[in-house]
Formats: structure tokens, C-alpha cells, sequence
């Protein structure tokens, strides 16, 4: 972007001032022999214009809101409105959770995040026998249309944006959440909101996993096009990069595999026979703010740039809305710890701002307890704060990319992106992500780089504040910690024994024996049976049952 002329002289003079160097080397030696950062990238000294030399302003930057989209997927972004503030929430009953949510409501969060429940997650109701122990432990529980009534009690489903982090019955959680819409009066095409629905990251980083990844893709597709004529406003999937992450793989492993899994949602889709532009706009994605700052801005700016490429020249996808990379961030759970708990609130500080600086479109702010516990109301409240004081205090949302331009970010943002393609046709070689899962590479990838971080806090050329140095004699905890009360599960299976008992059982019965034919029959949609399956008071676990006797479970290697 430089002139050639000035460039030679800025190399000229960059060599002067190199060759001075030595002596103060002599005097201060740098701390380390060599700096790189968390995907192993090599960090220069300085960087200077040198290292923007082939850059092409309108090609590879552009304006904010222009293709490709690397300085934001708005013209004017937080000048206009600030990100969503969502903070994830979910524990015990309906009923619980339900004061958590207006709690933050009432506290200027800006949309709501629904936490499950490991039982709810694959699909069990809270009284079957793999359920005992983990109903409301990791989030609320959710067996019915009742209690998806409950948790949303009062909450108005036309004004508010939820995000359901739900992944193999995601599907059927939107079929309950469409539902209790409309006895509030809401139609589908008023909802606003988001389901995780990524079932490729639950083979290679969770678990949470119920079917074969081919059922599991159909339930995806269907899910697509049913929305995209139903509920039209509503995000059908978020293809989380977040969990590969916090399983152990590096930024650049994040951008690479999370994008990879997008071609192969995209490519399903495709021979599912949907058009492109129906559905892309609704695709979104969930990323995490780490430790590394700046890595983690040039990892959001890189990855709008690499899927706005992907969409136009791979898919030749034809509206801009096509070509946007959406996101929401959350920031790293992983990096907090249970020693000196209090420098959590420093960490997720700066991760919020990484991923505001970055240009995310919604927010998630950890919790310092998070740890020891589930966040209590106190540290939830803190993290939200830490959301407002950087849209209201800093200043840093008044200018579109504000390091935009920087040298440093230009040729880091370049960087990742060209490691994350390199990655990403490795994985097209082998067959695509769905081939790569199978083969189990991702999770060999995601498991190395996790013992090298590993082996670099215990060796501490990685240090971790309060863990591995700077570490105090003796620590107090919170005494505030959130307890889930350990009746929770009795109180689940009385509310299922009187649904039940009171809800007109040969509609049940109907509606599953159509989605059990339905699944067999590979061309029908199984939304519309989802819905009907819900209407009639069917549970979560009866739903899933009914899958299970077609698709089957699928069994890790």
C-alpha cells in the first residue's frame, strides 16, 4: 500500500537501525530467544509498512460493511447499535432459571442464552436412569413443552433474541420453542434468535452427540429449509469454533476447523437441494476470545475475509447477505481458574475487548466463579458490567476497526488466515470435515496442540498468573458460590409423572408414529413433525426415541 520508493527507504533505514541493535542487546537482552503466539506463528520485533507491501487495500480490507468483509459486516457497527450483550444462562428447573433470565433483563442484558442440562443435551428425559445425577447440574432441565412454557414465563418471544446452545436435539428445542410462541400470541416469522445445531464439533471436542453424522446432517437440512420458509428471522445453525477450542487447538486450528465444518453444512445443504442464498444469511458462527489479544482480533477479521471468499467463489453464493460471516463470541472458560479467582475478571476484561475490537455481532462474558461454580447473580452481574463499560466508557466503539490498518494486525490477520486455507485443504483432500471427523484427524490435531499448551504451563515457558507462578501461600474463596439444589431431579420426574398423566396419550401416540414414518421416509421434512410431536405434550426423550429406533446411536471409534 506503500509507495516503492518510500518503501526502499523505510528498508533502508530499517537495516540502520537493526544494525544498532547489537549493542543494546548487549546491555538488555530480550526475554526469550524467540516470540511466537498460540498457534506458533512467529512474531517480528516491529512491524513497519514492509509488511504490508502486496497488500491491496481494496481487495484484501475495504470499507467496513464491503466485501470481503474484513473491517466488519456493517458500514457504521457499534456507531449504529452495540452487540448483543447474552449472557449464558441455565441451571436447576424452568422455574430457576426463568429469575436468572429477568434478573438480567432487568440489568440491561440485551438478549437471552438457554443453558441445557447434560440429560437434555442428548436427548434423555430427567427421568430415565442415565439422567440421575445431571439433571440441572450444567444447566436447566428441559423434558417438555411445559417446561420450555415456564422458563420463558413472562419473557415476550416478539422482543426478545434467545440462543439455545443445544445441539443433536436442537431441532426439536426450536419446535418447543415455536410452540410456546404462539400461545403467546407470537407467529414463527416474529421469532428472533439462534440454535447451535452443530453436531460435527460434538464428534471431534463434546460428546454430545446422539445419531450417525448422516442422520444427524438430514436433521440439519431440514431444519434449514423449514426455516427459511417458516421462520425466516431465525439463525438455523451457529457452527461453534468455541468448544474445538477449549477441547485444546490452537486460534488458527479454531478458524480452520469451525470454517471447514461451515463448507460442509453449506455442501449438505446444497445436494439437499436448497438454494444458497435461501439460506446462508441465517448461517452464523460462535467463536472464543482467548488470552492473546491480538491474535484473537486478527482471527475474527480473518475469519469475515475467509468465508466471505468461500461463499462467492466456492459456493457462488450471489447476495452479499450470503457473504457475511456472523458471529457471537464467548470468552475463554477455559482460561479461568480456581486460584486467585479474582484475576478471572482481568481476563475476561480483556477477551471482551478483543472480541469487540474484533467486530462480533453478540457477547458472552464469563464469570470469575465460574471455576468453583456456577455464576452467581453477583458475578454475572460484573460480567455484564464489563460488557457495558466497554460499549459506554472506553471509547473503543466510536470508530469502525479502530486497528485497522495497524501493520502489526494487517500482517497477522494475513497470517492466520493463510495457515486456517492451508488447513482447510488438507481437510478438503481427505473428503471434506465430515471424512476428516470419521478419520479421526481433527481429533488428533485439537489433542496435540492441547499437550503442548499443557506441557508449556508445566514446564513455564507459558505462564498462567496464580497457577504456575505468582502463586499465594494460602487463598480465600468466594463464600457466595451457587449450589444447585440436589432435588432438582425428584422435582423433574414428579412434573412427568403428572404430564403423563393428564395429556391425551393417543395424541402422543399419533404424532410419534407419524415422525417415526416420516424418519423412514429419507425425502420428508421432520420439522413439521417435531412441532406436531411437541403440540401433543410429547416429551423431549420420547422424541429422541423415536429417531433413535430409525437412525440408531452413533458409537465412537
Amino acid at each position: 500500500m506503500a509507495d516503492k520508493n518510500d518503501l526502499k527507504k523505510i528498508r533502508k533505514e530499517m537495516d540502520e537501525w537493526e544494525g544498532k541493535l547489537a549493542e543494546t542487546l548487549k546491555k538488555r537482552p530480550e526475554r526469550k530467544p524467540s516470540f511466537v503466539n498460540t498457534s506458533g506463528i512467529p512474531l517480528n520485533r516491529t512491524y513497519t509498512p514492509l509488511d504490508m507491501e502486496e497488500a491491496d487495500y481494496l481487495a484484501d480490507l475495504n470499507f467496513p460493511g464491503d466485501y470481503p468483509f474484513t473491517r466488519g459486516v456493517q458500514p457504521t457497527m457499534y456507531r449504529g447499535r452495540h452487540w448483543t450483550m447474552r449472557q449464558y444462562a441455565g441451571f436447576a428447573t424452568a422455574e430457576e432459571t426463568n429469575r436468572r433470565y429477568r434478573y438480567l433483563l432487568e440489568k440491561g442484558q440485551t438478549g437471552l442464552s438457554v443453558a441445557f442440562d447434560l440429560p437434555t443435551q442428548i436427548g434423555y428425559d430427567s427421568d430415565h436412569p442415565l439422567s440421575q445425577g445431571e439433571v440441572g447440574k450444567v444447566g436447566v432441565a428441559i423434558d417438555s413443552v411445559r417446561d420450555m412454557e415456564a422458563l420463558f414465563d413472562g419473557i415476550p418471544l416478539d422482543k426478545v433474541s434467545t440462543s439455545m446452545t443445544i445441539n443433536a436435539p436442537a431441532a426439536i428445542l426450536l419446535a418447543m420453542y415455536i410452540v410456546i410462541a404462539e400461545k403467546q400470541g407470537v407467529t414463527p416469522d416474529k421469532l428472533n434468535g439462534t440454535i447451535q445445531n452443530d453436531i460435527l464439533k460434538e464428534y471431534t471436542s463434546r460428546g454430545t452427540y446422539i445419531f450417525p453424522p448422516e442422520s444427524s446432517m438430514r436433521i440439519i437440512t431440514d431444519t434449514f429449509a423449514y426455516c427459511s420458509e417458516s421462520v425466516p428471522n431465525w439463525n438455523t445453525i451457529s457452527i461453534s469454533g468455541y468448544h474445538m477450542r477449549e477441547a485444546g487447538c490452537t486460534a488458527v486450528q479454531e478458524l480452520a476447523f469451525t470454517l471447514a465444518n461451515g463448507i460442509a453444512y453449506i455442501d449438505a445443504a446444497i445436494k439437499a437441494g436448497l438454494d444458497v442464498d435461501t439460506f446462508a444469511r441465517r448461517v452464523s458462527f460462535f467463536f472464543i476470545s482467548q488470552q492473546d489479544f491480538f491474535e484473537e482480533i486478527a482471527k475474527f477479521r480473518a475469519a469475515r475475509r475467509l468465508w466471505a471468499r468461500i461463499m462467492k467463489e466456492r459456493f457462488g453464493a450471489k447476495k452479499p447477505a450470503s457473504w457475511m460471516l456472523r458471529f457471537h463470541v464467548q470468552t475463554a472458560g477455559s482460561s479461568l481458574t480456581a486460584q486467585q479467582p479474582d484475576n478471572n475478571v482481568v481476563r475476561v476484561a480483556f477477551q471482551t475487548l478483543s472480541a469487540v475490537l474484533g467486530g462480533t455481532q453478540s457477547l458472552h462474558s464469563c464469570s470469575r466463579d465460574e471455576a468453583l461454580a456456577l455464576p452467581s447473580e453477583e458475578a454475572v452481574r460484573l460480567s455484564l458490567r464489563t460488557q457495558q463499560l466497554i460499549a459506554h466508557e472506553t471509547g473503543v466503539t466510536d470508530v469502525v476497526d479502530p486497528l485497522g490498518g495497524s501493520y502489526y494486525i494487517e500482517q497477522l490477520t494475513d497470517e492466520v488466515e493463510r495457515r486456517a486455507e492451508e488447513y482447510i485443504e488438507k481437510i478438503d483432500k481427505m473428503g471434506g470435515a465430515v471424512k476428516a471427523t470419521e478419520k479421526g484427524y481433527i481429533n488428533k490435531e485439537i489433542e496435540e496442540s492441547a499437550y503442548q499448551y499443557q506441557k508449556g504451563v508445566e514446564d513455564k515457558s507459558r505462564i498462567v498468573v496464580g497457577v504456575n507462578d505468582f502463586v499465594e501461600e494460602e487463598e480465600e474463596k468466594p463464600a457466595d458460590l451457587l449450589k444447585v439444589d440436589p432435588t432438582v431431579g425428584e422435582s423433574q420426574k414428579a412434573k412427568l409423572k403428572e404430564l403423563r398423566s393428564s395429556r391425551d396419550q393417543s395424541k402422543v401416540e399419533s404424532s410419534l408414529k407419524d415422525l417415526k414414518k416420516a424418519t423412514e421416509n429419507k425425502k420428508e421434512n421432520l420439522l413439521p413433525h417435531f412441532v406436531n410431536s411437541v403440540r401433543s405434550e410429547a416429551t423431549l426423550g420420547e422424541i429422541c426415541d423415536t429417531l433413535r429406533e430409525v437412525f440408531g446411536e452413533y458409537q465412537a471409534a
